[in-house]
Formats: structure tokens, sequence, C-alpha cells
């Protein structure tokens, strides 16, 4: 995806808002950013940020950048060992705090996700998406969203979906002040997570039922 400050299709004033709220976020979490590079540098070791190409708006690919949360340990055979027995106990505060995502805001500067919208997921699940559900595809990625305050990993991948959808035809300025102050409450309280979301949630597979598109 090329990098855009006014992504074409995107409205004009979320993108507004999204700089206002994100530049000067950056500024402000420039000290805390920098002890978490040092941190990560002597716990994890190299890569201090993990690249990932995920879908973005209408499912046109991009980089997503987060602070790595594992190690690179292998087994005897050279073999990576699974992400459980990698994520370090620093990396699973990373991801309780959602302080792994602050990266993203580089890929909210470059208008390839917004700070509410969609999670981007996997590339490989564009295919096992129904029509219904490919429709989270329609507005910006985002760094939290509707999903995440409404269950976040205690739900199932359809209802996830279902609140995906229903934030694209909802959405709105102050629907995205809400999802934030409710962002920041929930990682303050350590509200709807549990043990697998600070590894990995499982794979999806598709919607028994569903025509996939």
């Amino acid at each position: 995806m090329t990098a855009r400050l006014f992504p074409p299709g995107v409205p004009i004033s979320k993108r507004l808002f999204d700089l206002l709220l994100t530049i000067p976020g950056l500024l402000l979490a420039s000290p805390l950013l920098l002890i978490l590079v040092v941190l990560i540098r002597i716990l994890h070791g190299k890569p201090i940020v993990f690249t990932q190409v995920r879908p973005g708006y209408k499912t046109e690919p991009f980089t997503m950048y987060k602070f790595r949360s594992m190690t690179d340990e292998k087994d005897e055979h050279g073999e990576l060992l699974p992400d459980k027995d990698r994520v370090t106990k620093f990396g699973k505060f990373l991801r309780s705090s959602s302080l792994d995502e602050l990266p993203e805001l580089y890929n909210v500067l470059r208008g390839e996700m917004s700070l509410v919208g969609p999670r981007p997921l996997l590339m490989r699940y564009l295919g096992r998406y129904s029509a219904e559900q490919n429709r989270r595809h329609d507005v910006l990625p985002g760094i939290t969203g509707w999903a995440q305050i409404n269950g976040r990993n205690n739900v199932s991948w359809d209802i996830k979906f279902k609140l995906d959808v229903w934030y694209v035809d909802h959405q709105s300025i102050w629907l995205d002040i809400k999802v934030l102050f409710k962002t920041f409450a929930k990682v303050f309280t350590k509200e709807g997570i549990n043990q697998s979301e600070t590894v990995t949630m499982y794979e999806f597979m598709g919607s028994e039922g569903d025509e996939i598109s």
C-alpha cells in the first residue's frame, strides 16, 4: 500500500482526527518509546520491531509495525519453538498493556491505518471471509476498534466480525472518541485480557456455513 497523507476514499474528517492525535501523541510518548526500544534490545535482541504484511483498506497489503515480544529461541533441530515458549514475561507485559502496538502509530501517519477501525489480520484469512465479513476492509484498519472494547479475545471470530461490520456501518468521530476512551479504560484495568491473548489467538479457518468470498 502506498503511503498517502489523505488516502482516497477515507473521510478527511477521520484522517484529520487521526493526525491531530497521533502527531502530538508520538512527541509525548517519545521518552517511553526510547525506554521500550532499549529494553526490547536487551531482552529480545534484534530486530526490535516486528513487521508483517497485513490487508488494509480494500484489502490492499501494507507492512504493519509492532514491538517485538518474542525471542528467536530454537529447538535442537534448529526449528523455532512454539509462540507460547518464545514470548517472554516482558513480551506478555507488552501485549497485555498494548504497548507493543505503539509502532503502529507510524502506520497511522502513513495513512495505512487509523487509530480506530477493525484490527488488520493475516493475509491468508482473505479467502476465508464471507462477503459480509469482508466488509470489514471497507475502512482503514485500526490500532483499536469496536470489537476490541466489546470482548477483545473473549468472543468468537464470528462475533468479532459482526462488531467490525457494525463499526463500518456506524463510523463517526464521536464513535471513535468513545472507542479510544474505552480502550484506555480497558488497558488500565486489564479488562477482557486473558492468558491466551498474551500469546496468540487461535487461527480463523472460516465460518461454518458461510459462503467464502
